[in-house]
Formats: C-alpha cells, sequence, structure tokens
C-alpha cells in the first residue's frame, strides 16, 4: 500500500470536464430499470484490442447521480474513460418501490446490473471495468468487485466501509439524545411500517446527518431529482454493514481517497480496508463533502483519479 502526496500528473481542466456528450440509458434490475447516463470517452487513450475501459459510479447516502457525480464522470471521459453513472432503485429517476429506503443488499445488486448494462456499451472492454464509488457507495464497490477478474480498478472516494466504525465516530460528534431520536425513529419504521426523516438537517434537528455545515454542504450538490428524505431505518441497516471485510478479495488495484477529517466515514477503517487490499490511498486535509465540485480538493481528487486509472488501464 502507498500513500502519496497531493500533487499528480496532468489531468482535465475543470472547462474540459464540462464538454462532451450525455446519453440516457435504461438498465434492468431487480423487476424494474434503473436511470443511467452514459458518458462516452473522449480519447481513445486507453483502449485497447478489446475497447476501452469502463467507470460504473453510483452516490452514496441517499444520493443520486445529479448530486455531485457528473463533474467527475466528465473529468474521467475527457481522460478516455467510458463512464455509466447509475440512480439506485427508489431513488432519483430510477423506478422502484419503496422510495428513498436504502437496502445495503438491493443497492449492491443495482452496482452488478449496473456493472452488466456498461459490458454492453458499445466500444468498451467488458474485461475492464471499473468501479467508483462514493461515501457509502465508497463500500459498496468492494463488495460488488470483490472475486472478479473483469474488475480492472476499483475508486473509492471518502468512503464509508464499516458501519460500527461510523456509529463510532457520529457518537463523538453528536449528542446522545440525538442519535436516540433517531434510533427510535428507525425502530418505528421497521415495526409500524416506513417512516422518513430528513437525509441532512441542520444541527439539533431530526435527520441522518446533522453535523455542522451538512445540511448546506448537501445542498450545495444536490441536483433536480435529489429528495431530502430518507426511510428512518437506515441507522439499523447501516449497522451490520461491513464492506470492508470484502477489501482483501478484490483482484485488482484499489486508490482509497480518505478525508483526513471526515466526520461522516471513519478514515481509519478506510484505512484499514487500503491495506487488507494492498491499496493505494491519497490524503486530503478536509472533511466529508470538501471533495465536489466547487470545493478546494475536487480538483486534486479527480487528478489523483486520472493518474491512477491511467497508469493501471493503459493498453
Amino acid at each position: 500500500m502507498t500513500s502519496q502526496p497531493q500533487t499528480a500528473g496532468a489531468t482535465p481542466t475543470a472547462a474540459a470536464a464540462l464538454a462532451g456528450p450525455r446519453h440516457d440509458v435504461s438498465i434492468p434490475a431487480g423487476g424494474t430499470e434503473l436511470s443511467a447516463w452514459h458518458f462516452p470517452a473522449a480519447t481513445d487513450e486507453l483502449a485497447g484490442p478489446a475497447g476501452r475501459p469502463v467507470v460504473v459510479m453510483a452516490h452514496g447516502l441517499a444520493g443520486t447521480k445529479d448530486s455531485g457525480l457528473e463533474p467527475y464522470a466528465r473529468g474521467l471521459a475527457a481522460a478516455g474513460l467510458d463512464v455509466l453513472a447509475f440512480d439506485y432503485r427508489g431513488f432519483g429517476t430510477s423506478g422502484g418501490t419503496p422510495r428513498q429506503t436504502v437496502s445495503m443488499a438491493g443497492q449492491v445488486e443495482d452496482y452488478r446490473a449496473a456493472m452488466a448494462a456498461a459490458k454492453r456499451l458499445a466500444g468498451v472492454d467488458a474485461g475492464r471495468l471499473v468501479l467508483w464509488g462514493v461515501s457509502l457507495a465508497g463500500g459498496h464497490v468492494l463488495t460488488a468487485g470483490a472475486s472478479r477478474d473483469d474488475v480492472a480498478a476499483v475508486v473509492a472516494l471518502t468512503p464509508l466501509v464499516d458501519g460500527l466504525a461510523a456509529g463510532r465516530l457520529a457518537a463523538r460528534h453528536h449528542k446522545p439524545s440525538a442519535m436516540l431520536r433517531s434510533t427510535i425513529e428507525g425502530v418505528r419504521s421497521r415495526v409500524a411500517g416506513p417512516r422518513t426523516m430528513p437525509v441532512v438537517a441542520r444541527p439539533g434537528e431530526l435527520g441522518a446527518l446533522t453535523l455542522d455545515g451538512c445540511y448546506e454542504d448537501y445542498l450545495a450538490i444536490a441536483g433536480p431529482s435529489w429528495r431530502n428524505e430518507v426511510d428512518a431505518a437506515v441507522g439499523l441497516e447501516l449497522g451490520g454493514h461491513r464492506p470492508a471485510r470484502h477489501a482483501a478479495d478484490l483482484r485488482c488495484p484499489l486508490l482509497v481517497q480518505i478525508a483526513d477529517h471526515d466526520r461522516s466515514a471513519p478514515p481509519h477503517a478506510a484505512l484499514k480496508a487500503a491495506f487488507a487490499a494492498r491499496g493505494e490511498v491519497r490524503h486530503y486535509p478536509c472533511d466529508h463533502f470538501d471533495v465536489y465540485a466547487g470545493k478546494e480538493w475536487f480538483e486534486p481528487a479527480l487528478a489523483h483519479q486520472v493518474h491512477f486509472l491511467r497508469r493501471h488501464l493503459a493498453p
């Protein structure tokens, strides 16, 4: 495992990343249709005899593809990778019911459905999939990519890889009364039927993410399909979430990008997962939401992804 500084080689500029086409794609999954965007590669720089590598990308907790993913997708497409960004069932413009309910197993199934769809895109190499995930999805990509020979690389950005560690971290930053309140709502949702609460709220209010600044940071990236509500049982779902245990089963290079001051996804748990996979680690002196476009650490994070993927996917 290597840990490297914040500088990297050349990467598409923010202006270049905004160029290029975007196509709507529908993906069958779990008896419904997932909504996806396909960003074709802008160059054949990484093309091999079988075609170009293709990135499969999804968001974190209750996130949608129109909420901060597109700048990364366009940056990777400008570097020579096809990108397929999708919404989980029940979220964004994807089908499926119940709405706004997080199922860890279901979201991993959606990743696998999107991987199968990515292989069918024209001009791509079905044997060179790249899995890209941020936050909660940064753990999903470890699970979805484990023990597969068609996954050529994995990128986990500010990943949440251990639900118990995340709970301990939350306990350090929240009042016990706030955590008790959300737990009670989660139990009620499980016992009496779905109850929703805000994804993000201000400190002292009921919500899944209520740390100072989270409300403003999430709304800054929120797209038109995003809804500020999630099944209150999400905290109970997170309790048994341990994708870090799959890290050692990856058969490909792994890049883990850690926000050292992350108050939502425990940095030490991400570091342990990277060590288990003998992955590459990049550190950023910032919090969880500081890696999105418009923030200081977006450009370095994208640059490191491009540098990592060019090194490992060059034909």
